[in-house]
């Protein structure tokens, strides 16, 4: 017996060709994103600088999700909704808060608890509409349109018309097997790549299929996010695919037109998606080296004036730290005023002092001088530093340029660093 997404939609084959139609390229990607979750998840920090980067990431992926949608809510403001907060909006964007509260409703309700009692529930069609249901949970929504329940009417998204609503329940029980079947099975090495994979063409699918009446992107989100995590992503990984897809939205459009357009060539769309997880894993991974960096030069400047227990020895290690957050040489004059701390410090001292001070901080090679002023030697903590980029240091440090613009930039102390 046919079916009428048969003829109407054809593309909907629930294949993807992974040995003959993928471009060297896209296995590169799929190895880089492996390679980078697999760094992230052995990352030793903090455990409030982790909750702070699983904070920020959220929020960029939670705002990502229904900025697609509409929402216009900044990140700032999403960020206070994820710290349970309520941001100052007027009564006209009080819907927009309600959307992202039931985004992490989702996450907080559904995916984590399970996360953690390691019994991640299958992807099936259930589940699916559960995801809907709950995005659309107190929200005004158009005559119709029933949340967690299948449409049975047709749609279109501009240009693009959804399966026919009669194949709807059918198409979802057979995406959901597909996805869950021996095709795009995998364990060992492979299970990070696949469910990539898996997460990007479930994506894929449900915005072809459309099967609900609103909040279909959203679901395909979520859903995205649920394989991710039963794959053992680290959970900030989990949200950098639906930052991607807001950041970049007209080729997002772009490239799930071509995708249908083409007869359902889902290579392109996985390319896309795939370089922007990778983008997005490697800013993450640069915050990661920054605060690692940071723990790491501030150890080095503590054992180094080890032996210096007086006051002087205190004003010398608040002195460099204070000059670490420094993006470029700073005057010897400007030096006293870094910080409150550094002022009460000098405040009763001769210029004598900071002399000294500076001078015992350059015989440990913890400060550099040059024609500008002063700065943190922050780089001889890379032991591993190529020599080329030691030469370009050193050249630029002789033309009295910043000396640390290949290298990230020290957050404070505190670990509310933004990537």
């Amino acid at each position: 017996m046919s079916r009428a997404y048969e003829q109407s939609h054809p593309w909907l084959t629930f294949k993807v060709d992974l040995q003959q139609k993928v471009e060297p390229a896209v296995w590169m990607l799929l190895g880089e994103a492996r390679s980078k979750c697999d760094h992230l998840a052995g990352v030793p920090m903090k455990p409030e600088v982790a909750s702070h980067l699983l904070q920020v990431v959220l929020a960029k992926g939670v705002q990502g999700t229904t900025a697609i949608e509409g929402n216009t809510l900044t990140q700032e403001q999403v960020a206070a909704v994820v710290a349970g907060q309520k941001p100052a909006v007027p009564p006209s964007k009080a819907y927009q808060v309600q959307e992202i509260e039931n985004i992490l409703a989702a996450l907080n309700s559904l995916v984590l608890p399970e996360l953690r009692e390691g019994r991640l529930t299958a992807l099936t069609k259930n589940r699916i509409k559960q995801f809907n249901a709950t995005v659309l949970k107190g929200l005004q929504v158009e005559e119709g349109v029933v949340p967690g329940e299948v449409r049975t009417y047709s749609v279109g998204v501009l240009r693009y018309r959804g399966a026919p609503a009669g194949d709807c329940e059918y198409l979802l029980d057979r995406m959901c097997a597909w996805l869950e079947g021996d095709e795009l099975n995998a364990t060992g090495e492979m299970l990070v790549p696949v469910a990539i994979l898996k997460a990007i063409l479930a994506h894929l699918y449900l915005a072809w299929i459309h099967p609900f009446g609103d909040g279909n992107g959203r679901t395909a989100r979520l859903v995205e996010v649920q394989i991710l995590a039963a794959a053992g992503l680290p959970n900030v990984a989990c949200h950098v695919l639906s930052h991607h897809y807001n950041q970049t939205r007209s080729e997002y459009y772009r490239q799930l037109d071509r995708a249908s357009a083409s007869g359902g060539n889902v290579i392109p769309f996985i390319h896309y998606a795939l370089r922007g997880l990778v983008d997005g894993l490697t800013e993450q991974l640069q915050l990661v080296r920054s605060q690692q960096w940071d723990v790491a030069w501030r150890e080095h400047v503590y054992d180094k004036l080890r032996h210096v227990h007086d006051e002087a020895g205190r004003r010398m290690r608040e002195l460099v730290l204070d000059l670490s957050r420094k993006d470029g040489p700073l005057a010897k004059k400007d030096l006293p005023n870094l910080s409150a701390g550094l002022a009460v410090a000098y405040s009763k001292k001769t210029e004598k002092t900071l002399s000294r001070d500076l001078n015992s901080l350059l015989k440990l090679e913890l400060i550099v001088k040059e024609a500008d002023g002063y700065r943190a030697r922050r780089e001889q903590i890379l032991a591993f530093l190529p020599l080329r980029n030691r030469r370009s240091l050193e050249a630029q440090e002789s033309e009295g340029q910043d000396a640390d613009s290949r290298l990230p930039s020290t957050p404070s102390s505190s670990g509310n660093a933004e990537p």
